[in-house]
């Protein structure tokens, strides 16, 4: 078998470019599972990246229009007209994809592990079967523990966490997300409740079993309630390079993740044009600049989580009693954007009183937000 290019990973960020491909290139996709989804993924994508990217609707659960912000003894609510976000079915938004994908005339081998490269070909283990496919281009689209990047030798300095999330049954605000910021309870990261519908939601957090527990009894969640169970890794840093050769990563193999949320759809997908921009030019090397946006939102993300790391609970609750009054929260419902985190903080730290109230808080923290 011989391709053009030969995606390895199926999710998301690997089916939309190999949508994007398809239009120009011969294109065939290898997916170890066999099925799609499955993975650990809330499924929170902004709403104006989820209608510029084109991304079907079908996949879409439930729309949100704001969030409730919780610390240990205080909250604030933001919110808007119009959705911000939505919950989507990640099985779903896979499929979809593909189908796409293949209706362009892409080839999917399911149950097909990538094993390496040897003389320039991949080697692949397909039902039993050992297959060699040549390609003029490889993309890594296999996840965090990306085989594709140990293959080609690219480096990774980055944190790495365990996640954990249950579906649950209870009393949720439909179109509303919660967000808990209590070291207390969850130390190495915040915890969520994203609702799907007035009775179920997504309840997760990065750090330990442990830490998700305690938030399920602070949140008074029945663990006899619990409908289904899901366990990942995410990644924040660094891996380089993004390209080398003819071989390329893409999504959470190249760790294009928010490290202030976790989530990696969107950037890997903005990534993903830019890889196809870079390829269509014949020089894949321009790939890295091409996603020069998203290496800013993660370079900020990286400070902020940084600074998160360094805060103690006491520092937490004054960060709150400042982003909860009137005038922060006002910045916010009407200047932040889902995905640009770094443009959000900017417009916070542009108005004097808040300004000054945070640099009370810590001048380390206006240091590491810009």
């Amino acid at each position: 078998m011989r391709y053009d290019v030969l995606i390895i990973g199926a999710g998301p960020v690997g089916n939309y470019l190999a949508n994007l491909l398809a239009r120009d290139y011969s294109v065939a996709v290898v997916e170890r599972k066999n099925s799609f989804g499955g993975k650990a993924c809330t499924g929170i994508i902004g709403a104006e990246n989820y209608e510029r990217l084109g991304l079907p609707k079908k996949a879409v659960l439930n729309e949100l229009y704001g969030a409730t912000f919780y610390s240990r003894i205080q909250s604030f609510s933001i919110g808007r007209k119009s959705p911000q976000a939505y919950l989507v079915d990640r099985k779903t938004l896979e499929r979809e994809l593909a189908k796409r994908a293949m209706r362009r005339g892409a080839d999917y081998l399911m149950s097909t592990t990538f094993k390496g490269f040897k003389n320039g070909k991949a080697i692949l283990q397909h039902l039993g079967e050992t297959l060699e496919v040549k390609a003029d281009f490889y993309v890594g689209a296999d996840g965090v523990n990306s085989t594709v990047a140990k293959a080609m030798g690219a480096k990774t300095k980055a944190e790495f966490l365990s996640g954990y999330e249950v579906e649950v049954l209870g009393e949720f605000e439909r179109k509303s997300v919660e967000v808990w910021v209590n070291k207390e309870i969850t130390p190495d990261f915040f915890a969520w409740v994203a609702p799907i519908d007035g009775e179920t939601a997504r309840v997760g957090t990065f750090g330990s079993i442990e830490a998700l527990n305690r938030f399920l009894r602070l949140r008074r969640l029945e663990p006899t309630r619990i409908l289904e169970f899901k366990a990942g890794t995410v990644g924040f840093g660094w891996r380089k390079p993004w390209v080398r050769g003819n071989v390329a990563l893409v999504g959470d193999s190249a760790l294009q993740i928010k490290p202030t949320t976790a989530g990696g759809i969107v950037y890997g997908m903005l990534c993903a044009e830019g890889l196809r921009k870079a390829l269509l030019e014949g020089r894949p090397e321009n790939y890295w600049n091409y996603c020069s946006w998203v290496r800013r939102q993660i370079g900020f993300g990286l400070r902020f989580r940084k600074l998160f790391l360094g805060l103690d609970q006491e520092a937490i609750e004054r960060i709150f009693e400042v982003l909860g009054s009137e005038e922060a929260r006002e910045v916010i419902e009407t200047q932040a954007d889902f995905d640009d985190h770094l443009r959000t903080a900017k417009a916070i730290l542009k108005r004097p009183k808040l300004l000054a109230k945070l640099i009370k808080v810590s001048p380390s923290l206006i240091r590491a937000l810009l």
